[in-house]
């Protein structure tokens, strides 16, 4: 089995929902409680900015509207993007990839990065997403994870920076994810806990592969999927982890 070297809890966008999603008040909040790693969304400005944004549109988590493809970073760096989640995030700005990995690397902390493309740019971030976190990661103890649901943007960033860790992301595991997996030369699958098959997770750990799952909240859940075999999970519920599960942040 490949090199593992992350913690078995990634804190969920940033900061669980403790904090506006993909911002980096959600990386300062999950590191504040001791995180040592964070999942989180990126995708690309119409001028080619990495960006943390999960929808491919801005309605939900910005004071914008319609896709963030379709603007300059310039344009998108004037949305609030903090103050739908709470009043005391007013004015908490969106994020480039370049600003949350200078602040996980100055405190040591490990990522998983899910690249989501906006449709259409699967490739074009696939490619550029590897490329700046092979950059920003260059040297340290730990790369980060690329993840992704696109297996064009995954294919992308394995020709970009083919030294960077893959994890494949589908709904539920079927006898196509195997040809997947092997086509990335993925090192972990990952996959919603609700759909999970734990008979399938000793098979793909057999075949090598890490078995990571989404969201996970409620805390007899996560033992029960530890005990199954789960290599980590993703969870927005980081306080109630961080005291349950302290040696697995």
């Amino acid at each position: 089995m490949k090199d593992w070297p992350y913690p078995r809890i990634f804190a969920h966008r940033g900061g669980g929902s403790l904090a506006p999603e993909n911002t980096l008040a959600a990386i300062r909040m999950g590191q504040s409680l001791g995180y040592r790693a964070h999942e989180f969304d990126v995708k690309l400005s119409k001028d080619g900015v990495a960006l943390l944004l999960h929808d491919a549109t801005l309605e939900r988590t910005t004071t914008g509207t319609g896709r963030a493809a379709d603007f300059a970073w310039s344009e998108l760096a004037r949305l609030d993007a903090g103050v739908w989640h709470s009043e005391a995030f007013r004015g908490e700005g969106l994020a480039t990839f370049d600003a949350a990995a200078a602040l996980l690397r100055s405190k040591g902390t490990m990522a998983n990065v899910e690249m989501k493309p906006t449709p259409g740019f699967d490739v074009e971030t696939g490619r550029a997403v590897a490329l700046e976190a092979a950059r920003h990661w260059s040297g340290a103890p730990a790369a980060p994870l690329l993840s992704s649901f696109s297996f064009e943007a995954l294919t992308a960033a394995k020709d970009a920076a083919p030294h960077l860790p893959r994890g494949w992301i589908a709904k539920e595991f079927t006898a196509e994810d195997w040809t997947r997996l092997a086509a990335l030369d993925a090192v972990s699958f990952h996959t919603d806990h609700r759909t999970l098959d734990r008979a399938n997770i000793p098979r793909l750990r057999e075949k090598g592969y890490r078995v990571m799952v989404y969201t996970v909240n409620d805390g007899r859940i996560a033992e029960e999927l530890f005990a199954a075999g789960v290599d980590g999970i993703f969870t927005d519920n980081l306080r109630e982890f961080a005291a349950r599960f302290p040696g697995a942040i």
